[in-house]
């Protein structure tokens, strides 16, 4: 996809293998409790899918100050198998966060996937951020999330133009989402109360 123009400084683009390490070290800012998600980046990326990953990143002039990731996934639908793209993690760079970044690199992702044809993005997060911007509750239009550690109202989903009614069920994530525990939350250890979060989708201006 041409990059887009987020006015006079910033660009979305495609991300380039040069770009790995200034989107590593984005997300260890943006989430600096919790190394997970930057390893999570690494693991979509060399994981084996039914469709390599659309990664996108906001610059200005050298320097990486978004990202957003879509990965393959499945939903387990009554008819078939449905291939469809979880979006996440998305990060932006404390120091240009509230300058509607986040909110065009979802953009971007979305009009992405919906020129290749997927039917349904996915994703964990702040419904108050994620439904001014193309998501709704999953649950309250006929699909099931993967784990009951997700709360309902942050289970999300876009429906794009490929999207049937019969394309209902449950979304089964992919393996490195697992392997590096970055489904849902999990109780607080007594001594790390509050900590053991994982949101891979940030909300952000």
């Amino acid at each position: 996809m041409d990059a887009d123009s987020l006015g006079p400084e910033v660009l979305i683009r495609l991300e380039t293998s040069d770009d790995h390490q200034g989107v590593r070290d984005l997300h260890l800012a943006a989430f600096p409790d919790d190394e997970s998600v930057a390893a999570l980046v690494d693991a979509l990326r060399a994981a084996s899918a039914p469709s390599a990953p659309m990664s996108f990143v906001a610059t200005i002039g050298h320097q990486v100050v978004g990202h957003v990731l879509l990965s393959a996934s499945r939903l387990d639908a009554p008819r078939r198998i449905v291939d469809v793209l979880v979006l996440g993690p998305l990060g932006v760079l404390p120091g240009f966060q509230n300058r509607g970044i986040g909110t065009r690199l979802i953009e971007h992702a979305l009009a992405a996937a919906d020129a290749q044809g997927v039917p349904l993005v996915f994703l964990e997060g702040s419904p108050d951020y994620y439904g001014k911007r193309g998501f709704g509750r999953a649950d309250e239009v006929g699909f099931r999330s993967p784990s009951l550690r997700i709360p309902a109202p942050a289970f999300q989903v876009a429906r794009l133009s490929a999207y049937e009614p019969w394309m209902t069920g449950t979304l089964v994530y992919s393996e490195p989402f697992w392997a590096l525990d970055c489904v849902g939350l999990r109780d607080p250890e007594p001594a790390t109360a509050g900590s053991s979060q994982h949101v891979v989708t940030s909300p952000l201006e």
